[in-house]
């Protein structure tokens, strides 16, 4: 049977800056793969209104997933609104039941930004919830417990500045091509960082992180990561497992 992954963060393009070149490994092993945000970020404009903005980095989010054969799916929250409540933790739960992942990779629990810390602990609380029958969503339970895996944070640093490393390293060098071809999709976002910058910021801050955590993996590219290793959730290092020597891991 066909092993299945889910990106899911706050807004399109996080996934594209955070574990695409992964996703497109685990693809590459013969995985199927998909790609979901929180929001359509329709914040994410100076210019265009909420539903114009939320379609058009819609469109950008699905043509970037489509470079990999995945799918992407909206769960339709509201930006710089994602609160651990009801709605959202029923809405995920009910995507997760309904993709039945084995793997999910989500959001740092400690960000820049608030939506991605609510991002993580609500991705968190319905990866646990796929089983449980009395939480009655649109979606029939799912038996399956997936393995839930952070995403490194925006700069691989908390709020306060301090530095979060990851305990493994996956090497994405022969991906970061693609990775950056994935994330030049997300235009609308681009182009107003070359307006303001004059400079093509959005691939250069990813690919510099990017090579940062390489540099610390001993490779030239890499996205790091933390699994989620609290009770009940899977254990074994399943990462490690499907893709082998393209993970590095910290020895503590």
């Amino acid at each position: 049977m066909k092993k299945i992954v889910l990106g899911l963060l706050a807004h399109p393009d996080d996934i594209e800056f955070m574990c695409a070149g992964t996703l497109s490994l685990l693809r590459k092993a013969g995985w199927e793969v998909h790609f979901a945000s929180m929001t359509a970020g329709d914040k994410g404009s100076a210019e265009l209104g909420r539903d114009d903005i939320a379609a058009v980095r819609k469109a950008e989010a699905a043509a970037a997933a489509k470079l990999i054969g995945a799918r992407y799916h909206c769960i339709g929250l509201e930006d710089i609104y994602i609160l651990y409540n009801k709605e959202s933790i029923n809405k995920t739960t009910a995507l997760l039941r309904k993709i039945r992942p084995d793997v999910v990779f989500t959001a740092s629990p400690s960000d820049y930004m608030v939506d991605h810390e609510m991002c993580s602990l609500i991705v968190q609380t319905a990866c646990f919830s796929m089983g449980i029958r009395n939480l009655e969503v649109s979606e029939k339970t799912c038996e399956k417990f997936p393995y839930l895996y952070y995403c490194d944070a925006m700069e691989g640093k908390d709020k306060l500045g301090n530095p979060l490393f990851p305990t493994m390293y996956v090497d994405i060098t022969n991906e970061i091509l693609l990775k950056e071809k994935m994330l030049s999709q997300h235009d609308s976002q681009r182009a107003w960082l070359m307006n303001h910058h004059k400079i093509d910021e959005y691939l250069l801050s990813m690919k510099r992180f990017s090579e940062q955590r390489g540099k610390e993996a001993g490779v030239e590219y890499a996205e790091g990561f933390r699994q989620h290793l609290g009770h009940s959730y899977p254990q074994k290092n399943i990462l490690k497992e499907v893709l082998e020597d393209a993970v590095k891991l910290i020895v503590q």
